[in-house]
Formats: structure tokens, sequence, C-alpha cells
């Protein structure tokens, strides 16, 4: 074999090689894939149901959904029983106009974490 040759499969060996490791790190965490609220959407009345969708399973028990209101302070959310392992469920009460950001963080069930911020704004009709 050419040594010109040897140097192109061995280019394309490594390029596959980081294309597979690539594939695997992109599909090893929950990716959101939709949520309600929407993120920089308006809702209206005093009590809001949450959903969000993800694209893997996620460990209900161990991930965790936190509300900030517009004056600052937290409220950690209960989550509902899943519905689907793709999904977390919870609701928000008591809320008053304003900015709202929920956060969310979610283990995968191959372990790995992954977080996120949904910025949403209620207003009252």
């Amino acid at each position: 074999m050419r040594p010109g040759r040897r140097a192109q499969i061995s280019v394309l060996i490594c390029f596959l090689l980081v294309l597979a490791v690539l594939a695997k790190t992109a599909g090893a965490h929950a990716v959101l894939l939709t949520s309600t609220p929407a993120a920089q959407s308006r809702v209206s009345g005093l009590k809001l149901q949450i959903k969000l969708q993800f694209n893997a399973r996620v460990d209900n028990e161990r991930s965790r959904l936190t509300l900030l209101h517009p004056d600052g302070t937290a409220e950690t959310l209960e989550l509902y029983k899943q519905e689907s392992p793709q999904f977390l469920v919870s609701e928000a009460k008591g809320l008053a106009a304003g900015g709202y950001r929920l956060r969310w963080q979610v283990l995968a069930s191959d372990g790995h974490l992954t977080r996120g911020e949904i910025p949403f704004c209620v207003v009252q009709s």
C-alpha cells in the first residue's frame, strides 16, 4: 500500500471515531422538546399547569422544578407522578402578574444531569 493511501485511511478512521464519540455525547443528555408554559410566552390566571417533555427518560425522583417569582423568591415545585418517563408535570398556584422563570434540572436514564430555564410572563385579565 502506498504511503499516501495509508495516511488517507488513517485520517478516515480518525474521522469516523470522532463522529462516533460526538454522536454518543450528543445523545447522552435529556433535551427539552416542549414545555407548558413555552419560553417567552404570556399566560393568565392564578394557577398554571406545568408540563415539560424531554427526548429521553428522566428520573422523576432526582429531577427538580423551581419557580423564580418576579420578586426574586424561589419556590420548589412538587413533581406529580409521571404519566410517561419523558415528562415532568407540576402546578404553580397563587401567581401574580409579572415575569417568572421556571428552572428545571433532570437526571436522564444514562446518569447525565441537564439544566435549563424557561422565562415566561403572567398577565392578569
